[in-house]
């Protein structure tokens, strides 16, 4: 029997969390006494994991600076949580597209830079976190591009890479997806152009739920 998996990246793709990402980073850097990044290159480092993320933020930052930021950005993301002050709408579309594809008979997952503790919330948050069989992070794995998180996520559900696709919205997601052999499809609402995205080996770069849908089949 064919399984099917539909892997999801989650800030860019799922939910649209770029304001509660460049907050978290900012107050990150002003704890480890680094000069603040322009958003719009916080936006760009979004989907690889929190260390590489500030390394590339702040390449000349000392080891101590960079573990520093790291947990200063984990505490006051985990505060606005706490706070309910976290806004992490998702995007148009998204919830109805899950459960059609959990409908239809496809296995579901997520592969992201997120924490294990910051996924979980966000997913739960939303309701959907049921519809997921397996969940993929940056807390167990090394950062994207490297294919290790979809090579656990089709193990766990027992597909094979030609019947699985990553669904991403950088160029991250889908060199992860070319070099874990699965189909890279990209969306055009997250924080890399579809310039990028073909790019970086998207075979399809959709618009809106509803076509990511009719793509998938």
């Amino acid at each position: 029997m064919t399984v099917r998996l539909a892997v999801f990246d989650c800030d860019g793709t799922l939910v649209d969390g770029q304001a509660a990402v460049c907050e978290a980073m900012e107050a990150a850097f002003a704890h480890a006494d680094l000069a603040a990044p322009a958003r719009h290159d916080i936006r760009r480092i979004v989907g690889l994991s929190l260390p590489q993320a500030i390394r590339q933020l702040a390449p000349d930052c000392s080891d101590e600076q960079c573990a520093a930021a790291v947990n200063a950005y984990k505490s006051s993301f985990f505060e606005t949580r706490q706070s309910g002050r976290l806004h992490e709408p998702l995007y148009d579309g998204i919830a109805e597209l899950i459960e059609r594809l959990a409908a239809g008979g496809w296995e579901l997952g997520v592969a992201t830079g997120k924490s294990d503790r910051g996924l979980h919330g966000c997913l739960t948050t939303h309701g959907i976190i049921g519809h997921f069989a397996t969940l993929q992070t940056a807390d167990r794995h090394p950062s994207k591009p490297h294919p290790a998180m979809l090579e656990a996520a089709l193990a766990e559900v027992g597909a094979e890479p030609g019947d699985a696709a990553m669904i991403g919205d950088t160029s991250f997601d889908m060199e992860m997806a070319r070099a874990a052999g699965v189909r890279a499809i990209g969306v055009g609402w997250g924080y890399h152009t579809p310039d990028e995205l073909h790019a970086a080996g998207a075979e399809a770069v959709v618009s809106s739920a509803a076509e990511l849908r009719e793509l998938l089949g």
